[in-house]
């Protein structure tokens, strides 16, 4: 999912922050443990968007459930910010784009493959390899499968893309054949 600007504009003043204090590590997992609660709990996050109930209310509630799951006190008042600009709906995307800063970072980057069928891990290994050599950073595995590729991967990291499936590898070699007659 593409972040929106707004999304991406939240989540790099609360990474700043958190740089400042040391605690980005933290302050994601925590990011991601209050957008899993939203996530799960549909009627909570509908409470917690609908215009309404007063700002007040929603950070009220909100506080409580800070206190529960022990989040720091700057994401409380990052996620208070957010009731009181309209923008806790984008939550998803911040944690998201909060998370992306992270791993660029700490030198880390995550490829989405696409494949017809699953990779065995001794495949999965072997393509992480080659990437993090490829990119010169710590490569994470997403994987999605897509029957219509027929055979091999497609690796999508950051901007690059690797494409070695078996629909491109027929596509050029019908282009080397019809250059060659």
């Amino acid at each position: 999912m593409k972040a929106t600007t707004a999304a991406v504009r939240y989540a790099k003043a609360l990474f700043a922050l958190a740089k400042e204090e040391g605690s980005t590590g933290a302050i994601r997992s925590q990011l991601h443990e209050m957008d899993q609660l939203f996530q799960e709990n549909q009627e909570l996050h509908r409470a917690l968007l609908t215009p309404l109930y007063p700002a007040k209310e929603r950070k009220s509630a909100l506080g409580v459930i800070a206190d529960r799951v022990e989040i720091s006190p700057l994401l409380r008042n990052f996620i208070f910010y957010l009731v009181d600009q309209r923008r806790l709906i984008s939550l998803d995307e911040i944690a998201d784009e909060f998370g992306q800063l992270v791993d660029e970072d700490e030198g880390r980057m995550t490829a989405l493959v696409t494949s017809a069928s699953p990779l065995d891990e001794a495949g999965q290994e072997r393509l992480k390899r080659a990437l993090s050599e490829r990119t010169g950073r710590d490569v994470t595995l997403e994987f999605k499968l897509d029957p219509t590729l027929i055979g091999g991967a497609v690796a999508k990291v950051g901007d690059l893309v690797f494409d070695g499936s078996l629909r491109t590898q027929l596509d050029t070699l019908r282009t080397h054949l019809m250059k060659g007659s």
